[in-house]
């Protein structure tokens, strides 16, 4: 059964019309003129208009062209005693779905009203099926996003669009608590006040459904609603949907699709993320090693100005533990291992947390302090030397061994712009140390000698010396 809404002035036709249309099983309701056929429309939806071309005080084309603007997805019959192509092919081009000459046979009306409706429903399925092929399409790329930035960019926007929200914030659990990583429909300001509430509302626990927000909205939206993304039993992520009003079945239903695509892509990403770790931490340390060294300085002296004009300062120190060998030779290799990671363990205590340590072979550790001039490196450098100098190595295992180290200094602008020459500049200015009295700190500087070929093999090489100079 279909609403239709049947539009004549003429009494007779509207009683013989909506009779035999009612007959066919349709709730009909029948006016006189366009102006009461707006009013109907108003109230409720309707499957179906017919409406007849010449109507007093308006005609049915305008009808028609008011209906197909407010109202699309009404499929319109215009009905009219003009025979005339011109106005059938206005109506058609307009939106109309058939256009009847009168005389209209009921029969051929209520078939007419028959093709509508089934012109209607084809349409709808069309239109659910456009929307649910787009949902898939965005749901794969989703979970097929293995880039951290890319995926904080992508998912608030994505969700936006296909869950039809006025705006979105994304957000990750870290070691810190929720923390919001991407937004997408909001001022700057606005994403700000918004983050703080969503990261509180957070920090007490998530509806594994989903759940409406009770938050201070700025002007224009009036719901909030946060949609967590599950891979299984774990949530691994969350989506802030944001409304001008309240959320549609529609909405939740894609917001709870894509949800399971972006837990499944942030299961991924961490999966790819731990294989990541690997390939730049050191086994035995677990420091960085020397190609998250690389990657490092590569993507710190990008961010430097172009041109002549310098950027901000950093620094390396080039650490190689006095006599490590003699360890080796006296207690074996497995205490000496064991004595390689409390070092890292004391070199961590020294710097801070935005600098790193690497372990860049052998008894080799680099230091990268971030923003850092030559001065200050000096000073952590000492640091360094002190607290190694000091410390009781292994004293639980019974041990309490004692070494020293040579450290390197070089700095960025001041000795070096690039990469390898920096590395080279501070392992020099180490070897300086290794040649004298070890237990020392240099700063590069011109002229320095050249370290022996043997130092260049590949970090952690096992043909590569325990330690070059004896």
């Amino acid at each position: 059964m279909a609403q239709v809404l049947l539009v004549d002035d003429e009494k007779v036709a509207r009683a013989l019309y909506g009779d035999f249309l009612t007959g066919a099983g349709h709730q009909v309701t029948a006016v006189a003129t366009s102006a009461a056929a707006l009013v109907e429309l108003e109230k409720q939806p309707f499957d179906v208009l017919v409406a007849d071309l010449i109507l007093p005080e308006s005609d049915g084309m305008v009808l028609l062209q008011r209906t197909k603007a407010q109202w699309p997805e009404t499929e319109v019959v215009i009905i009219t005693a003009l025979d005339q192509v011109e106005a059938a092919v206005r109506a058609i081009k307009n939106g109309a779905a058939d256009y009847l000459v009168k005389p209209v046979n009921p029969e051929v009306l209520a078939s007419a009203v028959a093709r509508a409706i089934a012109t209607r429903s084809v349409l709808r399925e069309n239109e659910a099926l456009r929307r649910h092929v787009s949902l898939l399409e965005t749901g794969q790329r989703l979970a097929t996003t293995l880039d951290r930035a890319r995926l904080a960019e992508l998912a608030p926007a994505a969700f936006e669009s296909a869950c039809h929200a006025a705006a979105a914030l994304f957000a990750l659990p870290g070691e810190k608590g929720w923390e919001i990583l991407g937004q997408h429909g909001l001022a700057e300001d606005q994403a700000e006040a918004l983050s703080e509430q969503v990261e509180a509302a957070l920090r007490h626990g998530v509806d594994p459904k989903g759940q409406e927000l009770a938050l201070t909205l700025p002007k224009g939206l009036e719901t909030a609603y946060l949609m967590p993304a599950h891979d299984g039993d774990v949530v691994r992520g969350a989506v802030a949907l944001f409304y001008s009003a309240e959320i549609s079945d529609q909405g939740l239903e894609a917001a709870a699709f894509l949800a399971r695509h972006l837990g499944l892509a942030l299961r991924t990403l961490g999966k790819f993320a731990e294989v990541e770790d690997l390939a730049y931490l050191d086994d035995l340390t677990h420091l960085f090693n020397s190609r998250y060294l690389q990657l490092l300085l590569d993507k710190e002296l990008r961010a430097q100005p172009a041109g002549s004009q310098p950027g901000k300062p950093f620094s390396l120190l080039f650490l190689d533990l006095d006599y490590f060998k003699s360890v080796n030779d006296t207690h074996g290799h497995v205490v000496g291992s064991k004595l390689l990671v409390e070092v890292a363990r004391v070199l961590k205590g020294c710097v801070r947390d935005g600098d790193v340590v690497t372990r860049y072979g052998g008894d080799e550790y680099v230091i990268y302090l971030r923003g850092t001039d030559s001065g200050g490196a000096l000073k952590v450098g000492e640091r360094i030397r002190r607290s190694i100098e000091t410390h009781k190595f292994l004293a639980r295992e019974g041990y309490s061994l004692q070494i020293t180290t040579s450290i390197g200094v070089a700095s960025y602008p001041e000795h070096a712009q690039d990469k390898a020459t920096l590395l080279d500049n501070a392992d020099r200015a180490m070897y300086r140390g290794k040649k004298g009295s070890r237990n020392i700190i240099y700063v590069a500087a011109k002229g320095l000698e050249a370290t022996p070929q043997s130092r260049h093999l590949t970090p952690a090489q096992p043909g590569k010396p325990d330690d070059t100079v004896t």
